[in-house]
């Protein structure tokens, strides 16, 4: 069965730390979920993650759909991935942006990439443009999403009965109810319509995970996920009536500026019941995660710790940097870092000259040593937010943390 118990709160009443039971274990919060797309973490085996202390695995609803019966088949997606641990799956609300308004774009959250100007009324006008609907390869309706699958170039259509019956049988231990998320350049009388949509399709997510939820012979749990854009009474209108529905926690996802982060998290989480967990959708840089944990989120997942590591980006404690300028560097990777790569005394030499020597084996050696330092160092960071809180010292800790870490 599902629960969550709070352990200490902070001053705010916002930020707290707790455990979440689920069928397949405990996790202790603030944490960090790792990101296995497809059922399965990138260049690290399941095994490695358990070493690394990750806690929980984040799937996509939407990647695995073809592959679901087959997970059930399995057992659900715990013991079909081998992790044999916590599990979450989204919905696939995340891909009706980017397969409709926002195929082909590179969405920020930097105001200086996407502030184009102030409008004569003073509202905010951004450079962010959408797709033209001609384009898009997803098209919403009140039903659920008409699209073209970018694989196969084959019709499909998921909506939140679609959804649920997806997610039941990959049978995460937690699922996100289908939900529409807008891009940047919405505006606001489209956010509120595409808010009552999401709403609608949460009562629909409701009534249909509850004929499936027990079909593995486990309790699976459903969150709702919350939107409103960038708008204080959108964000806590909708929060209210989410909060009322029968929900076992709360996904917080959208598109907004970074520096709106805290304010967007304030406004839900004053509103959402407290004995629930919430879950920030999509988020893991140092300055996000602080954010999320002081204002009320308990868990969080993002794809950066493992992409970017492919890429030559790894943390420190003193900040991210790459590999492309520690060419014969005998410097650490990180000489704070208790991951395997840093155990071991792997340079960022060492890490580089793996990258680069067009070896193919040689560089998936390098896609593990790095994937498994970043997703440790995240990891870390929430366990430490959580000793922080627990010990009362999460502002002292924040501020010698993003000091270091920023500069």
């Amino acid at each position: 069965m599902f629960s969550f118990e709070i352990e200490k709160s902070l001053p705010n009443g916002l930020g707290r730390t707790g455990i979440i039971h689920t069928p397949h274990g405990d996790i202790k919060t603030p944490a960090f979920m790792v990101v296995g797309t497809m059922g399965e973490v990138k260049n690290i085996p399941p095994k490695d993650l358990k070493k690394l202390k990750a806690q929980a695995m984040l799937s996509n609803g939407y990647h695995l759909r073809k592959k679901s019966p087959k997970i059930a088949e399995a057992g659900g997606l715990a013991k079909y991935s081998g992790w044999n641990g916590p599990t979450l799956t989204d919905s696939g609300g995340f891909q009706v942006m980017s397969l409709g308004s926002g195929l082909g774009k590179v969405v920020s959250m930097e105001r200086a990439q996407l502030e184009g100007g102030v409008r004569k009324d003073g509202t905010t006008q951004l450079k962010a443009t959408n797709t033209a609907h001609k384009d898009r390869l997803a098209k919403v309706t009140d039903k659920g999403v008409d699209f073209i699958d970018p694989f196969t170039g084959e019709p499909d259509f998921i909506g939140p009965e679609e959804s649920m019956q997806i997610q039941c049988r990959i049978g995460a231990d937690i699922h996100m109810a289908f939900d529409e998320l807008t891009s940047l350049a919405d505006s606001y009388e489209y956010n509120v319509e595409a808010l009552e949509r999401t709403e609608k399709w949460a009562k629909r997510s409701l009534k249909e995970h509850m004929k499936h939820r027990d079909d593995l012979g486990y309790r699976q749990s459903l969150y709702g996920v919350l939107q409103g854009g960038r708008w204080e009474d959108l964000r806590r209108k909708t929060a209210k009536k989410l909060g009322e529905m029968d929900f076992d926690g709360y996904g917080l996802g959208g598109a907004f500026l970074k520096e709106d982060l805290a304010e967007i998290l304030r406004w839900c989480n004053e509103e959402l019941p407290d004995n629930k967990p919430r879950h920030l959708l999509g988020l893991s840089h140092p300055d996000d995660i602080f954010v999320g944990a002081e204002m009320g989120a308990d868990t969080f997942d993002c794809v950066a710790p493992t992409r970017e590591a492919r890429h030559g980006k790894l943390y420190s404690k003193n900040g991210e940097y790459n590999l492309r300028k520690f060419h014969d560097s005998p410097l650490p990777l990180d000489e704070h870092c208790d991951c395997a790569a840093c155990k071991a005394g792997y340079t960022r030499g060492d890490l580089r000259a793996l990258w680069k020597s067009g070896d193919p084996e040689k560089k998936l050696i390098f896609y593990h040593l790095a994937s498994i330092h970043n997703v440790r160092f995240v990891v870390r960071l929430t366990e430490q937010i959580r000793k922080s809180i627990i010990d009362g010292k999460f502002e002292e800790f924040k501020s010698k943390f993003l000091k270091n870490y920023y500069g």
